[in-house]
């Protein structure tokens, strides 16, 4: 499963992207919402979270 992490707090997405890989799930994180949203809607994503 692919994982997209939109937050604005770079340390926050650095965990959250950490335990969501040692979980066994591929993740990729994003600052901007703008971005974040154009990437949730491209549909490589399993899921989307906004923290």
């Amino acid at each position: 499963m692919r994982i997209l992490v939109i937050e604005d707090e770079k340390r926050l997405a650095a965990t959250l992207v950490d335990i969501l890989e040692n979980n066994g799930y591929s993740a990729d994180s994003v600052h901007d919402g703008e971005e974040g949203l154009e990437l949730a809607k491209s549909g490589i994503y399993d899921a989307s979270s906004w923290t």
